[in-house]
């Protein structure tokens, strides 16, 4: 069943659908009404020579331009073509067509003023897999995503590059392959495709879903070690979260104590001590504050998602023109840029269990390096320098972009959210996620197999998943296959499936 746009009622979840799942869309009926409603206002002040920026004026210092109509005809044009302006490799898929359905949700409100025909194509390229190629780098996140979105308003003349049926094809022959009527594009039909953070938007969505999808991940590999280092399991009494009152935490000791439910170490059998370290015992509370980071940057871009994301912005009841910045990319920028560092912090916190897992005088009576043959064998030793590798890189990558703004356009432009930049190194933190919490997850299972008690239903799960994919470090051989195979399972989400099946979601708060 397609997903109904309507401006309203656009999710993180209902994003990723039509992302990266190719889910139909359809526009809702009533939405339609409003743009139609909103275009011919618009028409009606054109034909009167109202002044209205990108409109019948120039953009950015050229804003007090104003055009002749014969000028007006062809100043879409123009735009589109001096702001495709972007640099380097396309982006990937997911993330234009996700733009594109933000896009078709903005124009669902009926205050940008496009002719109908603009958003229909849109749809129309969503549902039969026709992708713009588009430069992944040259947004400054206001006037929203400007460069890559003309790369989209390309194809509305039939110029520009698409992705279709797995080719990369000029516009014009992608739309005739698939059956799409070029539109063209008059006044205000190209800003009303590009005059928003779209791009930066959609990709935080994205980034948000895979992002829970890893906390949740992480609370299973803590889980695993945990049983691996002998835990005591008090700080992770839920009651002792609830006094506190962060919901995040309190989802956190709830979802560890899920896996580690029908362990023996639950059950008291095993001595333990009367207090862990902080990487052990502080593990609901730093992955919590993740969590309630994330679910902060959620609501940020739920909003902005949902929200008319434009300039100039037209409201028909009031036969009204308001120019402003509802394209300025900030609102999502910085709390992006917060759930980012919240990724590289709980990606320090995975190490530093790791560490303990390794090191002999922490590990409560494993094997250094988790190795039967130390001295002749090294075990995973080098495992954790990869691992510190990768989050020294987050480290890099967690400054903030939100506080990166430089002036453009002659200072008319003096201040940018730098939005896309957010986006771009929250992307590479992820990925360096994966292969963090895949180490972790290899040792935490090495460990396990030392120790000769019942472990918990979900860390038993989850350890038979990383069986089926990387066998017990006998003697040493070498580890970057194991070290890449672990990272993209983390990134298949198998383990939290497995596990998921086994103890029930570990989202519940």
């Amino acid at each position: 069943m397609p997903i109904v746009i309507d401006g309203y009622s656009l999710t993180v979840e209902k994003l990723v659908k039509i992302a990266r799942h190719h889910e139909k869309v359809e526009l809702d009926p009533k939405a339609l009404d409003r743009i139609k409603t909103c275009r011919a206002m618009l028409e009606k002040k054109i034909d009167a020579r109202e002044i209205m920026y990108g409109v019948n004026t120039g953009i950015g210092e050229f804003s007090e331009v104003v055009l002749t109509d014969e000028q007006v005809k062809d100043f879409q044009k123009y735009l589109i073509y001096n702001h495709s302006a972007g640099i380097g490799d396309p982006a990937p898929v997911e993330y234009v067509r996700g733009a594109m359905a933000g896009r078709i949700n903005v124009h669902a409100h009926g205050n940008s003023g496009c002719r109908p025909d603009i958003t229909i194509t849109l749809i129309e390229m969503l549902n039969k897999g026709v992708t713009p190629v588009v430069c992944q780098k040259g947004s400054v996140g206001a006037c929203g995503d400007l460069a890559p979105m003309s790369q989209v308003a390309l194809l509305m003349m039939g110029e520009g590059e698409a992705f279709y049926n797995g080719e990369r094809l000029p516009g014009e022959s992608a739309f005739n392959k698939a059956g799409i009527k070029i539109p063209g594009l008059k006044a205000r039909d190209g800003l009303a495709v590009i005059n928003g953070s779209n791009l930066l938007t959609a990709m935080s969505a994205i980034h948000l879903y895979d992002m829970n999808r890893w906390l949740k991940q992480a609370e299973i590999a803590c889980a695993m070690s945990l049983e691996a280092l002998l835990a005591n399991l008090k700080p992770y009494d839920e009651r002792l979260h609830l006094l506190r009152g962060f919901p995040g935490a309190v989802r956190s000791s709830r979802s560890i104590m899920k896996c580690i439910k029908g362990s023996d170490l639950h059950t008291g059998k095993l001595k333990i001590k009367v207090q862990d370290a902080y990487s052990m015992r502080s593990s609901p509370q730093v992955i919590g504050a993740a969590h309630d980071a994330v679910a902060h940057a959620r609501k940020q871009v739920e909003i902005e998602l949902n929200g008319v994301g434009d300039n100039p912005i037209f409201i028909p009841d009031e036969n009204l023109t308001l120019t402003g910045a509802n394209f300025q990319g900030t609102p999502v920028c910085l709390p992006m840029d917060n759930a980012g560092a919240a990724i590289t912090m709980v990606s320090v916190l995975s190490e530093r269990r790791l560490n303990r897992l390794l090191n002999p005088a922490l590990s409560v009576g494993l094997p250094a390096f988790l190795t039967k043959g130390a001295g002749m064998f090294s075990g995973l030793m080098l495992s954790q320098y990869t691992a510190d590798a990768l989050i020294v890189e987050q480290r890099i990558l967690s400054n903030p972009a939100s506080i990166q703004s430089i002036p453009a356009a002659a200072d008319q432009e003096d201040f940018v959210s730098m939005g896309m930049n957010a986006a771009i190194k929250n992307a590479q933190i992820i990925d360096n996620a994966y292969g963090v919490l895949g180490i972790e997850f290899m040792a935490a299972a090495q460990a396990l197999d030392f120790r000769e008690f019942n472990f918990g239903d979900g860390v038993k799960k989850a350890k038979e998943v990383i069986r089926k994919h990387v066998q017990f470090l006998d003697i040493d051989r070498p580890l970057y296959p194991d070290h890449t195979k672990m990272k993209e399972v983390v990134k298949s989400c198998e383990i939290l499936e497995e596990v998921e099946k086994k103890v029930g979601s570990l989202e519940q708060i």
